[in-house]
């Protein structure tokens, strides 16, 4: 089917966005044509306000609107701790939990020799800048429990053993609420390599 230029156009931005494919891009394409022109206005002013206004904390690498980021400028945060994170997703994941007192280091991305990504290619060489200050006294690998966080912070643990930073990895096992017998081997192996004294 041909549409006009103008929906054309949209549908590929749309497209441009993970996870929407050509029926989803016109579905949102023809839910905007809907939209009253003010709300339009509202969407169009908010992604370029985004884009135009955010970029990474020079300290940790998290998206903020000044930098350095709120977290980083906290003098209240426990700064002898810092939690890698590979995205900055996961700090404001760890936000919400309101248990974490420490700092960031996000490394956008992970090590991943399959899609040519090395060490050098994510935040690894400033999260060794930052180590050298004194007062960092552990470090905690929050990267995701797939083969490419495990890999990264793998590699981070063996980077930093002669630093002699405490070095702890985030548990990985069942969710609260979960059941045993929808669990997965790699899932219980996790979740019986992390259990603890009562």
């Amino acid at each position: 089917m041909h549409y006009p230029e103008p929906i054309s156009k949209l549908m590929d931005s749309f497209m441009k966005l993970p996870g929407i494919g050509p029926k989803t891009a016109g579905r949102l394409a023809f839910f905007v044509l809907s939209m009253e022109e003010e709300h339009v206005l509202d969407f169009a002013k908010a992604l370029v306000n985004a884009k135009r206004n955010l970029s990474y904390c020079s300290v940790c690498g998290h998206i903020t609107d000044q930098d350095p980021c709120s977290i980083c400028q906290d003098d209240k945060r426990d700064q002898s701790i810092v939690c890698v994170v590979q995205d900055p997703k996961d700090v404001i994941a760890m936000e919400k939990m309101r248990e974490y007192g420490g700092l960031y280091h996000v490394l956008h991305g992970s090590i991943s020799p399959m899609d040519g990504i090395g060490p050098e290619d994510i935040n690894i060489p400033d999260l060794l800048k930052r180590l050298k200050n004194d007062q960092i006294k552990e470090v905690i690998l929050a990267t995701n429990p797939n083969i490419e966080g495990e890999a990264t912070a793998m590699y981070i643990s063996r980077l930093l053993k002669p630093s002699g930073i405490r070095m702890t990895r985030i548990a990985h096992g069942l969710p609260v609420g979960g059941d045993l017998e929808y669990a997965d081997e790699v899932t219980l192996s996790k979740a019986l390599e992390g259990r603890r004294d009562l």
